[in-house]
């Protein structure tokens, strides 16, 4: 019955949030220089490594737990493949991490997050292969960790609702300032440098990502009460135990 319902919420989300089209603020392919795609990847492959780690324990020990990681998986693919037109004439998108990283922690998403970025790339040319390594450090390291800490920071002081939807938005908003920033490396501004550069990108993105980093904190608190209705308490601390 657990797995049932669970289905059904999977399934519901791929309803109304189906995504016909997508293209937002992953960087997309070609736009950063060899070295810098490089450079990323590198530094994207050991929290991988951990991850597939992390996933292989879950998956040993708890094998139920397949389908609420695939759930997570299908957040993060839902969600970040959405389009929002921005107040500047670009577009952004929500990332989805932070219900992985509270539920199973953030060395998990970084696993998911890049076989999410994977078919986003192939699939609906969202993002591209070369920036690939950038992407997933953004979205699919920082934003974990980010949501991660600041849920187990925040659990036990405040509402756990609260907690979970602070967390969620707070990740969506350093994932993007992270990718502003990864930006400003690769195109620092001739007369400002790095931080104008950054500024700027920031910039682009601020009034609309901000509005969107609520709703997916809301959205990421419904579902997460849901799973917990439907698997107990203890599936908000096996994160903390991978």
């Amino acid at each position: 019955m657990k797995n049932l319902k669970l289905g059904l919420i999977a399934a519901f989300m791929f309803v109304i949030l189906n995504p016909i089209q997508s293209s937002a603020m992953h960087i997309m392919e070609g736009f950063l220089s060899p070295t810098w795609s490089i450079i990323w990847t590198v530094l994207f492959i050991p929290f991988f490594l951990v991850g597939l780690k992390s996933i292989n324990k879950i998956v040993k020990e708890q094998p139920k737990k397949k389908l609420l990681l695939a759930l997570c998986g299908a957040f993060v693919f839902v969600l970040s493949a959405l389009k929002i037109p921005s107040v500047t004439g670009s577009c952004s998108h929500p990332t989805g991490v932070g219900l992985g990283a509270i539920l199973f922690g953030p060395n998990v998403m970084a696993v998911l997050g890049v076989i999410v970025l994977l078919f986003q790339a192939i699939l609906l040319a969202h993002g591209g292969l070369t920036t690939l390594g950038a992407n997933a450090f953004s979205m699919a390291i920082v934003g974990p960790i980010v949501s991660f800490f600041t849920f187990k920071i925040l659990k036990n002081k405040i509402n756990k609702s609260w907690a979970v939807f602070i967390a969620a938005a707070l990740g969506d908003l350093l994932t993007y300032t992270i990718t502003s920033l990864q930006l400003a490396l690769a195109f620092p501004d001739p007369a400002g440098g790095v931080m104008a550069s950054a500024a700027k990108f920031l910039g682009v993105f601020f009034f609309t990502q901000i509005p969107i980093a609520i709703a997916e904190g809301i959205l990421t608190t419904i579902l997460y009460n849901l799973i917990v209705q439907n698997e107990g308490e203890e599936v908000t601390e096996y994160g903390y135990k991978c």
